[in-house]
């Protein structure tokens, strides 16, 4: 490493040492040239050149920078998460055929700031006792405020609300398309706060639930999977907005087992029966 030191010192003196001659010789641009010309190479020597990256280390940087990354969510989480504060989980007690007691399991959403609850009238028909579970998990008994046989749909008020009542946005199904999204927010056989995601499949439908004898008018038609308990709970936009509240499926063999066709009363009519003005 010295000898090689010093055989740059000495090349670097004779360059040095003919720069000097041409100089005095009276060549001053040729002197100019070869001093600029001295001066990048000294630099070049100086100043070792950046090391370069090889392929994997690009990849490791690539890597790096992918995994630190945080992708923004999707819309579909932000439609559970603007809904899931106002779900409500209904529990009831009622007697059956035998006059047993029976017990049954369906959802709700809050409407309002007193905390009242649009949900199905079915799942609360004939109940002798309602009992709610919000989402903070407050427990209240509710009392029936309003019902609406013709669209299936009943109005509860908890008799003990949440210190924090967070009501539904609600969206106006009329700016709805067949294909638009759609997503149902319940508590099918019991599983709080399920979602399912599908599209709109059609509006103005009639359907007659195989244990009702009332004819259901104006439904909105889904696909998004709707099973028991997910009766009462509310049917969605893209932007988290309530646009319905689900009330049946369709089964030919009239089994309550989803087979892709759901319905869902639209809000601008369910909310008629709180008192809730229309679009």
């Amino acid at each position: 490493m010295r000898q090689l030191t010093a055989l740059q010192s000495e090349l670097w003196r004779r360059r040095l040492q003919r720069l000097r001659t041409l100089a005095r010789s009276g060549v001053p641009f040729a002197a100019g040239v070869s001093a600029a010309f001295a001066a990048l190479l000294l630099y070049n020597v100086l100043v070792p050149a950046p090391p370069q990256l090889t392929a994997g280390e690009v990849n490791d940087s690539i890597a790096q920078a992918l995994a630190s990354a945080t992708p923004p969510p999707a819309y579909s989480a932000l439609v559970y998460q603007a809904i899931r504060p106002s779900l409500v989980f209904i529990e009831t007690e009622a007697p059956d055929e035998n006059g047993e007691t029976g017990h049954g399991v369906g959802s709700g959403v809050v409407i309002d700031d007193r905390g009242d609850i649009l949900t199905s009238l079915h799942v609360i028909a004939n109940a002798s006792d309602i009992q709610l579970i919000f989402a903070d998990g407050t427990q209240s008994s509710a009392q029936v405020i309003a019902e609406q046989p013709e669209n299936d749909i009943a109005v509860l008020r908890p008799n003990q609300p949440p210190a924090l009542i967070v009501p539904a946005i609600l969206g106006n199904p009329n700016a709805m398309r067949v294909g638009d999204e759609a997503f149902v927010v319940g508590n099918p056989l019991g599983l709080y706060g399920s979602m399912t995601a599908g599209v709109i499949s059609g509006f103005d439908r009639s359907f007659k639930p195989p244990d009702s004898d009332q004819r259901l008018h104006n439904l909105i038609q889904i696909d998004a999977a709707v099973n028991p308990g997910n009766s009462g709970g509310p049917l969605l936009n893209r932007h988290g907005q309530v646009i319905g509240i689900v009330t049946a499926l369709a089964n030919p063999t009239e089994q309550d087992f989803f087979i892709g066709i759901g319905f869902a009363v639209p809000i601008t009519i369910a909310g008629g029966a709180a008192g809730l003005p229309p679009y």
